[in-house]
């Protein structure tokens, strides 16, 4: 199966998406299929900039190379489109490739807004492709550890869950920048709110239910920062987002998320689930537990030091299976959904539901009210 990919000369499209999917499926034979034979696959890249294309091409042995999406979106044996453009060029691009036939696969947000990502919606069922949307978090170790933990009742009655995302994201003065520019841009489709709500409405949807209100504090950290070649610009998209989320069930959320912040935890994201019975810190590839028949009875006494190791209290969870990367995860199960003429349930609609957490969060931060998603 050969693979139309937009956008591989881009960090995300490049390293998790051709590299560490793609290309480390094809070099394995393929995707194995339930009846023991294996789906062959081959990326066909296509992007604006054909010397950085033609040197990827060359480095991993790719043989196809287009810069017209329109030829790239022509090639009749290269059923499944891959888009991991900027956001603002994402509808265009998708609907571009739903005309030409092509199921298709794309990273997040899907769109820039409720309305265009239901434009792409109607397009894909009218056309009766396969649409998938990007999922990877629930496909991590240490979040699929903590999904097993609540499907096997440890939690009792899940009370809360706490989310700390988030990383400082250089400048780019004193330092370069480790995210694109765009991303601080509004007009360009940037803000933490646009790009990380739509994986928490995922996440919290997968694992605890889904979310019925929001109340979001949105700020602007860094108003100034430098671009790819070393100019100044103005910083007008979010940087980082305070929120409290009502899920379905009773259970309260908490995430913050930030690129302006330095990390004082085991890994760049981490939730702390708490429940009747037990709690749980999960982060992409670790999950600790602490038990109620083993949980300790802190006393708070401001004169004297603690000398309890609290982080020691916790066990680890086991992997008790080998986890590929969370990427390659998913691609092999959509790619399989396509293969079987079935729906992948991680779908267009699914990445609007994520676009109407967005919305609903950016009317609390203007309004500084709580909403109700649908209201």
């Amino acid at each position: 199966m050969r693979i139309v990919m937009n956008g591989v000369t881009g960090r995300m499209g490049y390293r998790q998406h051709l590299v560490r999917s793609i290309l480390a499926i094809r070099d394995d034979g393929g995707v194995l299929r339930p009846d023991g034979t294996r789906l062959q696959v081959e990326p066909v890249i296509v992007g604006r900039n054909r010397e950085k294309l033609t040197e990827i091409a060359r480095k991993h042995d790719i043989e196809t190379v287009h810069t017209d999406l329109d030829a790239a979106l022509g090639e009749d044996d290269a059923p499944v489109y891959f888009d991991s453009l900027v956001t603002s060029e994402r509808k265009k691009t998708i609907l571009r490739a739903i005309a030409a036939g092509k199921h298709v696969f794309t990273e997040k947000p899907i769109a820039e807004s409720v309305a265009e990502g239901e434009e792409l919606v109607e397009a894909a069922k009218a056309a009766g492709i396969v649409d998938g949307v990007v999922h990877d978090k629930i496909f991590l170790p240490g979040l699929i550890k903590l999904k097993r933990l609540i499907d096997s009742g440890f939690f009792g009655r899940i009370l809360s869950v706490r989310g700390e995302f988030g990383y400082w994201v250089f400048e780019g003065d004193l330092i370069p920048a480790q995210r694109p520019s765009w991303n601080y841009r509004a007009e360009d489709g940037g803000g933490i709110v646009l790009d990380m709500y739509c994986h928490w409405n995922y996440v919290l949807e997968h694992l605890f239910g889904g979310v019925e209100a929001v109340m979001t504090k949105a700020v602007t950290h860094i108003p100034e920062r430098w671009d790819e070649k070393g100019e100044p610009y103005e910083a007008t998209a979010d940087d980082a987002a305070y929120g409290i989320f009502e899920l379905a069930g009773g259970v309260i959320a908490q995430i913050n998320s930030s690129w302006a912040v330095r990390v004082d935890r085991k890994e760049l994201v981490e939730f702390q689930v708490d429940g009747t019975h037990g709690s749980a810190v999960a982060g992409l590839f670790g999950c600790r537990v602490q038990h109620r028949v083993r949980t300790p009875m802190p006393v708070w006494n401001p004169d004297v030091p603690t000398d309890q190791d609290f982080r020691g209290q916790w066990e680890q969870v086991p992997d008790n299976q080998e986890f590929a990367n969370g990427f390659r995860a998913q691609w092999e199960q959509y790619l399989l959904d396509v293969d079987a003429g079935r729906p992948h349930p991680y779908d267009f609609a699914s990445g609007v539901r994520g676009l109407r957490l967005v919305d609903a969060a950016l009317k609390s931060n203007a309004e500084g009210v709580r909403v109700e998603l649908g209201s």
